[in-house]
Order: C-alpha cells, then sequence, then structure tokens
C-alpha cells in the first residue's frame, strides 16, 4: 500500500510539473488539463480531476487514495518550444516509452530549458517586425527604419524593466512611452514623415495577441473564469500600451 501511494505521488508531480510549464509558457487551459489527464490515465490514474486559472493549478486523483495537490503559477510569457515538448513527453508516457522515473526527468530538463534565442534577437526581429507592420499598414518606405527603431527602443525597454519591476503594466506603459518619444523625436528631425502609422506599427510586438487569442478559445471552451481573467489581463496590457502613447502625446 505505501509503495501505491509513493507511485501515486510520483506521477502527480509529474502532471503538476506538466501542467505548469505549459501554463507558464503559454499553453490555453484546456489544452493543459487535457494533458495532465492523458499522462495520469497512461500511468493508471484514470479517476483524475484537474482545475486551472492563469495563477494556480489544482490537481486531484480518487484511487488509490484520495489525494489534492495546488501549485502557484507567478509568472507567464510566452513559450511554445516548451509547449511542444512537453506535448513530447506525454505522448511518450501514452505509448509506455517512458517510465514514472524517467518522464520526471525529462520534464524538469524542459523546465530547465533556456529561450531557444538570446534577448538581441528577440530584439532585432521586434525591430523587423515593426518595419514590416509599417508597409502592412500602407505606410511609405522612409518610415521603415524609423518605425523599425522605434519598435525595437520599446520592446528592449519593456524587457528589460519587466526584469527589475515584475510589474507587467509598468513595463508596457514605458515601453509604449519610449515608442512614442522616439518615434516623435524622429518625426521632428525630418526622419520620419507619418507619426501615427509609425507608432501604431511599433507597437504591435508589444500587443498582447497570443493572450487574447487564448482567452477568447478558454471561454469558447467553456472555461470561463480562465477566459475572463486572460481577457482581463489582455485589457490591462493594451490599456498600458495605450496610456503610454497617450500620455506622450499630451505634450507633443
Amino acid at each position: 500500500m505505501e509503495t501505491e501511494l509513493k507511485r501515486e505521488h510520483e506521477i502527480m508531480k509529474i502532471c503538476l510539473l506538466a501542467g505548469k510549464i505549459m501554463l507558464e509558457s503559454g499553453a490555453e487551459t484546456y489544452r493543459v488539463e487535457d494533458t495532465m489527464i492523458r499522462i495520469a490515465a497512461a500511468f493508471g490514474l484514470h479517476n483524475s480531476h484537474s482545475y486551472m486559472t492563469p495563477t494556480g493549478i489544482i490537481f486531484s486523483v480518487e484511487e488509490p487514495k484520495h489525494m489534492t495537490r495546488l501549485i502557484r503559477i507567478a509568472s507567464r510569457t510566452t513559450n511554445l518550444y516548451k509547449i511542444d515538448r512537453v506535448n513530447s513527453i506525454s505522448r511518450s508516457i501514452h505509448l509506455g516509452e517512458l517510465t514514472v522515473t524517467e518522464a520526471y526527468r525529462a520534464l524538469q530538463e524542459a523546465e530547465r530549458q533556456k529561450p531557444n534565442y538570446p534577448l538581441w534577437l528577440m530584439i532585432c526581429m521586434s525591430a523587423v517586425v515593426s518595419g514590416c507592420f509599417l508597409i502592412m499598414f500602407n505606410g511609405t518606405w522612409h518610415d521603415i527604419f524609423p518605425a523599425a527603431l522605434a519598435g525595437g527602443l520599446g520592446y528592449m525597454c519593456s524587457v528589460y524593466l519587466e526584469r527589475v519591476i515584475p510589474v507587467r503594466f509598468f513595463a508596457e506603459f514605458s515601453g509604449a512611452l519610449v515608442i512614442g518619444i522616439t518615434a516623435v523625436g524622429l518625426v521632428k528631425s525630418g526622419l520620419g514623415r507619418e507619426l501615427d502609422i509609425m507608432i501604431i506599427s511599433a507597437v504591435m510586438p508589444l500587443v498582447p495577441g497570443l493572450l487574447i487569442t487564448n482567452a477568447i478559445r478558454d471561454l469558447m471552451a467553456g472555461h470561463l473564469i480562465s477566459g475572463l481573467s486572460k481577457g482581463a489581463e489582455a485589457f490591462i496590457t493594451s490599456f498600458a500600451i495605450g496610456a503610454g502613447i497617450a500620455f506622450m502625446l499630451t505634450f507633443y
């Protein structure tokens, strides 16, 4: 009996770790719950239940002994590689290719995995994306480099400030403010022409597109609390971006 309880505890640790990695990496709520239940069933725990919000996961099993665990989710970002890695491990577990110990080690390795791309490359890509959005929004080719510069500086400011002060609203507000100041400075110096299109293009890397998408998908899947929570977070982030631009324009 003691061996069964120990194994049940280990399986719950695997399920919770898999859910934690996926939720912190930006996965949808229904996908996380389905993955946890499938992992538990693959290891023989068929009567399992999971419930989660963007800030926490509750997981319980009924047999051989009723057990419930709760973990807290402190931070959330976007890392599709980790989501794909957990899905691959889940499939291997379902096919019987991994033992309990091997699965837990594989998930620990996935959790420790560093981002695929260095920060400098992400900043450069944010600049490129800003320039591409400028053309998509019917801007002039003359403004592509000013928009790219404003977008790159704004994204860099947002990332670094979020590391120093872990308040997303302040980071997004500051990033948008830097974008606005840069765009206005470039227009006044004659390097830029269409201020509005430059600003709209430059803030696009800061827009919480994945968060909005996940909020809608969770609501459609019936996860009302998670959907509303993610929607509120997306609204606050969007409000911070708009407030930063509006604050700058009041002095323009």
